[in-house]
């Protein structure tokens, strides 16, 4: 089974509505550039998908580090800075789709948002 986790950093204190473009932002971003076979696999079993958080920004570049050394397609996302955070800050990962199981080896300690 395929998964995609979605991992927000919770210091921006960004508002819900913010998060949750960021979040589909991330979603989106990851989805389109996956390699083929997997998102049409992702879609067909109902893509599943789980929203995490992180305390900063250290931590999504230890996730992306971790995720692309285990093989696992990843996508960071950089804010433009139209609204709540300055533009070029980065928001968010989206790990998958992939292997949940791998996927859950990068993200399986950290708390839902």
């Amino acid at each position: 089974m395929l998964k995609q986790a979605i991992v927000l950093r919770s210091d921006l204190k960004m508002g819900k509505g913010k998060a949750a473009a960021q979040a589909s932002h991330a979603s989106v971003m990851s989805y389109s550039s996956s390699p083929k076979d997997a998102a049409r696999e992702w879609l067909e079993e109902g893509q599943k998908k789980i929203v995490l958080k992180v305390s900063g920004e250290k931590e999504l570049l230890e996730l992306h580090k971790q995720a692309k050394r285990l093989g696992l397609h990843a996508v960071l996302v950089h804010d433009a800075g139209h609204t709540q955070v300055p533009a070029g800050t980065l928001t968010a990962i989206a790990i998958g789709p992939d292997d949940e199981k791998k996927v859950d080896k990068v993200t399986g300690k950290l708390k839902l948002l």
